[in-house]
């Protein structure tokens, strides 16, 4: 909290558990599949094993996006393409920026993220390295697709990563530029929210965690099913 009246600030609650955990259970599982693929070998089984748990990291996502907090919710954030256009024309202005959750412009990267990261996850059911390593689809398509599939799988992480490195560097440009912090409200839950503008205090609803484990290891165990027969 600042000195001034006008700058003062107080910590409102944004993120719920799982929202939080899912993210950064998903940037601790991309940095494990990075590091597995380039050590190769043994590690390729825990490179799989781990692909089958971003999957089913992504499939609580999607159905935490319907059923889950408020600000989880893609009915919450989502908006037109010409807010997030408004809100990229006003990234050059110093003042701090309040969103109750992901911003217009932030929301369509988050989007953009789960894709990139769906597809990469899915390619990989079907990738081989073609030593000792096989997805756990590989066996049910051809040997042209599976090739298919595992250059397609090479050539997303491309993407993937450019993505990343764009969402590291806005949010530090938001910490710097625009004095908000973004990587605080993800790890405790709570964002500074203007004292001035109380009346304007989100009062936002939250759903039980435990509702979020059960669906999460629902989207787990039904994954390990199919996969694993």
């Amino acid at each position: 909290m600042t000195a001034s009246r006008s700058n003062a600030t107080k910590a409102v609650k944004i993120w719920d558990i799982p929202t939080r955990l899912f993210h950064w259970a998903l940037v601790a599982s991309l940095a494990f599949m990075w590091w597995s693929a380039e050590e190769g070998g043994l590690w390729m089984d825990w490179h799989v094993k781990v692909g089958v748990f971003v999957l089913a990291l992504l499939l609580f996502r999607l159905i935490w996006g319907f059923v889950g907090s408020e600000t989880a919710r893609f009915s919450h954030f989502l908006r037109a393409p010409q807010a997030a256009w408004q809100h990229l024309r006003a990234l050059g202005s110093q003042q701090s920026a309040y969103h109750a959750g992901h911003n217009p412009l932030g929301a369509w990267m988050v989007v953009a993220l789960l894709c990139l990261v769906g597809a990469q996850a899915t390619t990989g059911l079907f990738a081989t390295d073609d030593i000792l390593v096989e997805g756990p689809l590989y066996d049910y398509v051809s040997s042209a697709f599976a090739d298919r599939m595992t250059g397609l799988h090479h050539q997303l992480f491309n993407g993937l990563l450019a993505f990343i490195a764009v969402h590291v560097l806005a949010v530090f440009y938001y910490l710097v530029r625009k004095h908000t912090n973004l990587i605080k409200p993800m790890v405790s839950g709570r964002a500074d929210w203007p004292e001035q503008q109380a009346e304007k205090q989100p009062n936002l609803h939250f759903v039980s965690a435990w509702w979020a484990l059960a669906i999460f290891l629902g989207c787990y165990g039904g994954l390990m099913g199919l996969l694993n027969p």
